[in-house]
């Protein structure tokens, strides 16, 4: 595989970019955590105005196909608002890390609470209203 699936160029808006630091560094050593503070770490990070609206943010409703399952949506969430059942998943969850600040038609490998590696593309984005 490229070098770009497996670490696209993404980008998030201030805030978004602050309040996730916080909440990694608050759960580092956790796999999940790890993750998520490796995507922070390389994201460009932009004024939230300045933000395109194709980009996957807190918040935001995200199509993505992943090989041999098919389109999903769902929303990105802080974990106290998670709900699977829902469609609500955690930033704090390996394909929650590897959604944010992605845009739509970019794929990116992730690896899985078992150690199997994925990939997933962003199909498209909707932002809250």
């Amino acid at each position: 595989m490229s070098a770009s699936v497996h670490a696209p160029r993404i980008v998030l808006g201030m805030n978004d970019h602050r309040q996730l630091v916080e909440l990694a560094t608050a759960s580092q050593g956790t796999p999940a955590a790890e993750a998520l503070l490796d995507e922070l770490e390389r994201a460009k990070v932009v004024a939230d105005d300045k933000l395109p609206a194709s980009v996957v943010r807190m918040g935001s409703r995200v199509k993505f196909r992943s090989p041999g399952a098919g389109d999903k949506q769902v929303e990105l969430v802080y974990p106290v608002d998670a709900d699977i059942a829902a469609g609500r998943i955690s930033v704090l969850t390996p394909v929650g890390a590897a959604l944010i600040g992605l845009s739509g038609g970019q794929s990116i490998s992730w690896e899985t609470r078992d150690g199997r590696e994925q990939e997933l593309t962003v199909v498209e984005v909707f932002q809250p209203e």
